[in-house]
């Protein structure tokens, strides 16, 4: 049976909402780049508008389906959910990267678009057929300026909680490290490592299949040594393999890149399976969207940060030892969590700690 979300209901709402509308806004701007070329109006600021928009919606529909499985699915079956759903994620991205080069090859780069618009028709599809529909919360009447009061309740929230502000911190940290070293592999498999193209591409979807390989590890490493152990595993030990991705030289030696992508790949998902397991046991439904958005938007706030770094490094240093920095830094990112009690215990934390008291507050009298 599927759970009801935490607080009182009326009536129920259609299915998630924001993953159809983050959805259909991506097929709707992906159809608007080979219509505009039709049209001659396709222009690099269109292409620019199209790449910020769908990168909006990517983070609003990964957002909402972490926090819209708990209510899907039976506690004892959210495990195995969250490896299917970030492994899925991680086979359908290996999937894209081994395609788009060869559909932008066969039909051109714009009509590619076309096909990208189209694959967001499956989900719009697949969400429709949900038959669990989330129930409504009521709102305080007359009370303006909700989202405003949501988004400072889940910082509080991440700011009160240490276990949440030690998960947060290193995944801030460690997405710094991640966009730092991917913003220069293509350049240094090819200019360095003397890959070509289309071998770089076959290099980065080889190591690309770590990710589905860590869905499954994180989930029965959890199982049987532990969450918290689990944690270290996947976002200390598995990720040291990212410094054989800098040893990467030409002819046999690029196989070298292969191990240290998977490694990295493997880490990251089965950390995020582990992760979002941990969150949906600790967090009150009620209060599970709100930090899974504020946490991301911590932890998506030094992507760009990590691409400018790994750029300037790659200028001033030079590719390879830029490199040598940035994949260093996967695994250093993860002291944030070995310098802490997650090393100290077998299991992370159920029972909720400022998570149940901003609950308690949220529904109390106002």
């Amino acid at each position: 049976m599927p759970r009801t979300s935490w607080g009182a209901t009326t009536g129920t709402v259609a299915p998630p909402s924001i993953m159809l509308v983050a959805a259909g806004a991506s097929l709707v701007l992906f159809l608007s780049v080979p219509l505009a070329a039709l049209g001659g109006l396709l222009s690099l600021g269109l292409l620019l508008g199209v790449a910020l928009l769908t990168g909006t919606a990517a983070v609003f529909f990964q957002t909402a389906y972490t926090a819209y499985l708990p209510g899907v699915l039976d506690p004892a079956d959210q495990s195995e959910g969250n490896a299917k759903l970030h492994g899925g994620a991680s086979a359908a991205q290996i999937a894209g990267l081994g395609s788009g080069g060869l559909f932008a090859q066969a039909a051109g780069a714009v009509n590619r678009t076309l096909v990208n618009a189209a694959t967001f028709a499956v989900p719009l599809l697949c969400l429709r057929g949900i038959g669990y529909r989330e129930p409504a919360r009521v709102r305080s009447a007359g009370r303006g300026g909700a989202m405003a009061r949501e988004v400072v309740e889940g910082l509080r929230l991440v700011a009160h909680d240490w276990w949440l502000r030690t998960l947060t911190l290193f995944g801030a940290c460690s997405n710094l490290a991640l966009m730092g070293y991917q913003s220069l592999q293509v350049l240094f498999l090819v200019r360095e490592a003397g890959a070509g193209s289309g071998t770089a591409g076959l290099l980065i979807a080889a190591a690309g299949t770590g990710g589905v390989v860590g869905a499954l590890v994180g989930r029965r490493a959890a199982r049987r040594f532990g969450s918290a152990r689990a944690t270290l595993l996947c976002e200390l030990g598995l990720p040291v393999g990212a410094l054989f991705i800098p040893l990467t030289f030409d002819g046999p030696g690029l196989l070298l890149f292969v191990p240290g992508g998977f490694s990295v790949s493997a880490g990251v998902v089965g950390g995020n399976v582990v992760k979002a397991g941990f969150q949906q046991r600790y967090c009150p439904p009620r209060l599970l969207g709100r930090l899974t958005a504020s946490t991301a938007f911590l932890n998506y706030g030094t992507i760009p940060l990590g691409a400018l770094l790994g750029g300037t490094l790659g200028t001033v240093l030079g590719v390879r030892p830029a490199l040598w920095i940035m994949t260093a830094g996967v695994p250093l990112s993860a002291l944030a969590l070995l310098f802490s009690p997650v090393r100290r215990v077998r299991e992370l934390p159920t029972a909720p700690g400022a998570c149940a008291s901003l609950s308690a507050e949220a529904t109390g009298a106002r």
